[in-house]
């Protein structure tokens, strides 16, 4: 009689059940690393927008204006964008200097993050620039900007 080679029926269930349980618990993570990396790449992306404000504020002496693209402005230096658009603003100070970068988030990002949530730098007149965000789970936002 030769002997039987290969897995009983309720070893594969086994297994499966094991696979499932860690990919019920792997999903979520990956979501949120997803996520947490887009916030992590739009910070980026307006943040290094502020080197060319300021340079426009020198030459023209006020906070430059930009209704919101995803197109890219060459201008001031304003990347293409696949997450969400870019506006400039400025704000209503005495020397017209102050102003806000504004990235709202499309459909294309994390469900996690929403449609319609910004991430906002806004530089006060005296050339202080703050960070602001309407992402409700902070723990997906750095943390000089919660």
């Amino acid at each position: 009689m030769k002997k039987q080679q290969g897995f009983t029926l309720i070893e594969l269930m086994i297994v499966v059940a094991v696979i499932g349980v860690l990919s019920a618990i792997a999903i979520p993570q990956y979501q949120k690393y997803v996520a947490k990396s887009q916030t992590g790449v739009s910070l980026a992306t307006i943040s290094a927008l502020k080197t060319n404000i300021e340079s426009a504020i020198a030459e023209n002496g006020t906070f430059p204006t930009l209704a919101a693209t995803s197109g890219g402005n060459t201008t001031l230096g304003i990347p293409k964008t696949d997450l969400g658009t870019i506006a400039l603003a400025p704000t209503q100070g005495a020397s017209g200097a102050g102003g806000t970068i504004t990235y709202a988030y499309s459909s294309n990002a994390s469900k996690l993050l929403g449609t319609g949530k910004t991430l906002k730098l806004t530089r006060d007149d005296n050339g202080d620039w703050d960070c602001t965000t309407t992402i409700t789970d902070t723990s997906l936002v750095a943390k000089n900007c919660q």
